[in-house]
């Protein structure tokens, strides 16, 4: 993929089951470290920021279209990214480019402390439900910016942003970074009180450090912002991609195979590796490499999606899709967004049992799963299909692959080279 001009992927694929997947795939850079970590190059002025480990996904090509439809040069190749940004840039931002992407909110922050006005389309992205920007903006209000909704966009507009105490409702991890970075060149210290304290939050703060920014605190409750007049060009690294290496790891246990991930600290996937070993899966974690192997009939746990480091709202498709072939019931609590059960029509029709109450979903173990076509609805739900297209017996098709494109590099290939049969449906050409 260039950075300008975007690749048709194939939007269908069809997969056979049946087949142990087996083998070892290294771990592609994080997505949601990425997209905050070039959103925050918007605070130079005449400078440059350069990232390694950066995938080559449609959502960074979308934060590429943006920066550059802001005055901003991006190159990118092979992982490594380079943002040249001006003097002086754009504070307006595409409906276009905005409505594909949930994560365009990240510009936000940058955008009004570098600019003293920002003005932003209200965000698409995947339908996870309500998911509404106000902890950004009272934020962003509590540092000094006065904040219109009007017409479906919000307008920010500020002199210089002041240093605030700013205690978010819920740890959101979009509102916590869009405020590291507003703090970053705002005049004094801003705290950030019941922060999100994930790795890629840390990522974000480490290459915000690299600029010149004060930070302390980050990846626990309170983060420390003081902020300085101006930025200087860095160098940094985006973290491996937690959530990859979970989906991966998971499809091995559900194809009764073997995956090893290469890359990822074992401490980002804590709490998923402690409950795919609860319900029975075999967990190894030795010399940079995590495997999960299955060893037997998997076991009904209860699962909670909680903020980190609890069990992570981006990898619940994937376990309910391990879970539909479990003994007993199993028990998932969606706690974190509230339409992120939306897969599960999809997931009957290949066999599963489930029953949904509220945002608590309980998965009936069955013995086995039957192809089908089914349709992705987001990312996540993407891959869960996937997953279960492997586990199946028979072929399954899954349509809507447009959402799997924005998080999985590589997908198909990494797939094949575990043992996966796949086949594509070449995109119709426009």
């Amino acid at each position: 993929m260039g950075t300008h001009g975007e690749k048709r992927l194939a939007d269908e694929m069809t997969l056979t089951g049946g087949r142990p997947l087996a083998g070892t795939i290294n771990v592609q850079g994080a997505k949601n470290a990425a997209l905050p970590v070039m959103a925050a190059a918007i605070l130079l002025r005449g400078q440059s920021l350069r990232l390694e480990c950066v995938p080559d996904l449609y959502d960074i090509q979308t934060m590429c279209r943006l920066l550059c439809h802001l005055g901003a040069e991006v190159e990118f190749e092979n992982g490594c990214m380079t943002i040249n940004v001006p003097d002086e840039i754009e504070c307006e931002t595409p409906v276009e480019l905005v409505r594909k992407m949930r994560a365009s909110s990240l510009v936000l922050g940058p955008l009004t402390a570098r600019c003293g006005r920002a003005v932003m389309p209200l965000p698409g992205g995947c339908d996870l439900g309500s998911r509404p920007l106000d902890f950004h903006l009272k934020g962003l209000a509590k540092m000094g910016a006065d904040i219109e909704l009007k017409g479906g966009a919000v307008t920010a507009t500020a002199g210089r942003l002041k240093g605030a105490t700013i205690t978010l409702d819920f740890p959101s991890v979009g509102a916590t970074e869009n405020l590291m970075m507003a703090a970053s060149l705002a005049e004094g210290t801003t705290f950030i009180e019941n922060a999100a304290k994930e790795p890629e939050i840390s990522n974000l703060a480490e290459i915000l450090r690299l600029m010149g920014v004060q930070i302390k605190g980050d990846g626990t409750e309170i983060i420390r912002i003081t902020g300085m007049n101006e930025l200087h060009s860095a160098s940094g690294e985006i973290i491996p991609d937690r959530i990859e290496a979970a989906t991966y790891l998971m499809a091995g246990v559900i194809t009764k195979g073997c995956v090893t991930v290469r890359g990822i600290a074992p401490e980002f996937l804590e709490s998923v590796l402690n409950k795919m070993e609860e319900a029975g899966a075999d967990i190894d974690v030795f010399n940079g490499e995590i495997t999960a192997k299955w060893k037997g009939p998997l076991q009904g746990v209860t699962v909670k999606t909680l903020p980190y480091p609890g069990f992570p709202t981006d990898t619940q498709p994937q376990m309910m899709a391990l879970l539909t072939l479990a003994n007993g019931n199993s028990v998932i609590h969606e706690s974190v967004f509230d339409s992120r059960l939306l897969h599960i029509d999809e997931f009957r029709k290949m066999g599963a049992k489930i029953e949904v109450q509220d945002n608590v979903a309980i998965v009936t173990g069955v013995s086995k799963l039957t192809g089908a076509e089914v349709l992705s609805s987001n990312l996540r739900a993407g891959a869960a299909l996937i997953m279960l297209g492997l586990a199946a017996e028979g072929k399954t098709t899954v349509r809507g692959l447009e959402h799997v494109w924005r998080g999985y590099e590589g997908l198909v290939e990494k797939f094949r080279s575990l043992g996966a049969e796949i086949e594509i449906a070449e995109p119709a050409v426009e």
